[in-house]
């Protein structure tokens, strides 16, 4: 039987929030033994992503790069109704991942000793985020 969870992720404005544990909360909740976690992000100007858990320097230089690929303000863009991270923000959403798929395995996330799911605010302003857990298995 499928269960789902919806998490509500307070952000404090641009930058990555490490969600695992949350995560991980959902999976043991329901009660599933082995299958996959589909985790999705219900906003179109932040993102989801798995990446390096142990030296925030790594989220701090995706950050970087990101800047330059969307940067604030960029005086080609016609989307600028909620200021100028607007458009780069939904750039940026694009150019990650709203939705993640993760094995689960002995009631648990399988996921790398290094590896940490993080909610990746691209607004510059807190944010509140919905953010669906569905599991799916045995």
């Amino acid at each position: 039987m499928p269960h789902q969870s919806v998490l509500t992720i307070s952000t404090t404005g641009r930058g990555t929030r490490d969600i695992t544990s949350a995560i991980a909360c959902a999976v043991a909740g329901s009660g599933v033994q082995c299958g996959i976690a589909h985790v999705f992000v219900q906003h179109t100007s932040c993102s989801l992503t798995i990446t390096e858990n142990a030296d925030p320097d790594v989220r701090r230089d995706l950050e970087t790069i990101v800047g330059r690929l969307a940067p604030d303000g960029d005086p080609g863009y016609r989307h600028d109704l909620e200021g100028p991270d607007d458009m780069a923000a939904h750039a940026r959403s694009v150019l990650t991942d709203t939705a993640l798929t993760l094995p689960v395995g002995g009631g648990r996330l399988l996921l790398g000793t290094w590896q940490g799911v993080f909610l990746w605010e691209h607004r510059a302003a807190p944010q509140r985020r919905s953010v669906v857990v569905t599991v799916l298995g045995s």
